[in-house]
């Protein structure tokens, strides 16, 4: 079984990523090795490519064979018909939305092997991006509506999400099922100070799969936690010092409470961990999701080929899951499916060239593919 009507909408947050390629022996532990003030440092070609939600998990569903209205909003400069461009190539540029006398996004991409990756970042038409941009009779004709990165589109979190929430009013009462994804916040920026778990706890009624990272969801729900998180982390990466149980499910417990139906936490290399709303629950966003009511289960990662750039892993492999439970697969293997994903992306620099179909990650799995176990 699977619901009727499979197309989805990505809707949201839009740029474009530079990627500087670093080289095969500038490895390191720590961003300071490699870049330091006064310092040379050579590096490969960059590449340059679509990046945000709507590219990321936008195009990974067209390449899983989806019909996708992917909705971004950029200028009319050369970034802009870059991703005008970008998107033709895969007949996806129709409904990208315009802006007059502004800038387009875009993002440096610094992702040195082995150190996660950071970002310098100009938000651009992102910021300006509302409720009225939206064409919600175009909407009216999917089945299924992704939001992704209202952190990172200042009209978004303003006024504790009221945007943002009357758009996924508007999309439920339109008969929608709906998914959001957030993404990191710079401290100290107009987004730190807004109270996420106030925004959340407003909006995460009308979300029925939520589906952000771990590191996200700690920074906006529990700060204090958050900051013991990096205490203890030191300068390893977060994800790998958080326990399942003491650290990660208390928060999607939370979201279950705020009305969350299905949570699906990115924690990073370790893997994902999904929990649900009883049946009952998960029956209200159809039917088929009945059996999966009442679960908590960490899906531990896949070893990857090899390991690229992280770029795009989480969009990429949230783009699986969501193809994967609209097409009404088992839960374990929409998970599956997520994970395979993640792993294939971070085979290459830029987000999609990695990504394998369906039959071929099933096929991977089938026959034994290796879990990482840190």
């Amino acid at each position: 079984m699977s619901m009727k009507n499979k197309k989805v909408v990505v809707c949201g947050h839009v740029c474009i990523d530079i990627t500087p390629q670093f080289l095969p022996n500038q490895r390191a532990k720590q961003i300071g090795e490699l870049l330091r003030p006064g310092k040379l440092l050579n590096v490969g070609s960059a590449t340059v490519s679509v990046g945000g939600a709507v590219a990321n998990t936008g195009l990974a569903l067209l390449k899983f064979g989806s019909e996708v209205i992917l909705m971004g909003k950029i200028a009319d400069d050369s970034f802009g018909n870059i991703i005008e461009q970008t998107f033709r190539e895969y007949g996806a540029e129709k409904h990208l939305i315009h802006a007059g006398n502004e800038s387009t996004s875009y993002s440096m991409v610094i992702a040195p092997p082995g150190i996660d990756r950071m970002f310098l970042h100009h938000p651009g038409t992102n910021d300006t991006f509302c409720y009225g941009d939206l064409d919600f009779e175009l909407i009216s004709q999917a089945g299924h509506f992704h939001f992704g990165y209202p952190s990172a589109m200042r009209n978004m979190y303003v006024n504790e999400g009221s945007e943002l929430l009357k758009i996924f009013q508007k999309v439920k009462q339109l008969g929608l099922t709906t998914s959001l994804d957030l993404s990191a916040v710079e401290d100290g920026s107009e987004a730190s100070k807004t109270d996420w778990a106030k925004l959340l706890e407003r909006v995460i009624p009308y979300v029925d799969f939520f589906v952000p990272s771990i590191e996200e969801l700690g920074y906006m729900m529990d700060r204090p936690l958050y900051e013991e998180w990096n205490r203890r982390a030191g300068s390893s990466d977060i994800t790998m010092v958080l326990d399942v149980e003491k650290d990660i499910k208390p928060l999607a417990d939370r979201l279950i409470a705020w009305g969350a139906k299905c949570v699906l936490i990115k924690c990073g290399a370790p893997g994902m961990y999904l929990q649900t709303a009883d049946a009952k629950v998960m029956a209200q966003i159809d039917p088929q999701f009945y059996d999966w009511g009442g679960l908590s289960v960490f899906e531990q990662s896949y070893v990857p080929d090899c390991v690229l750039s992280g770029t795009g892993a989480g969009d990429t492999s949230i783009a699986a899951f969501l193809k994967a439970a609209i097409e009404g697969y088992p839960v374990e293997r929409c998970l599956q499916l997520a994970a395979g994903t993640g792993a294939s992306c971070v085979t290459a620099y830029d987000t999609l060239s990695g990504l394998r179909s369906f039959e071929e990650l099933i096929h991977r799995i089938e026959n034994g593919w290796e879990k990482n176990s840190f």
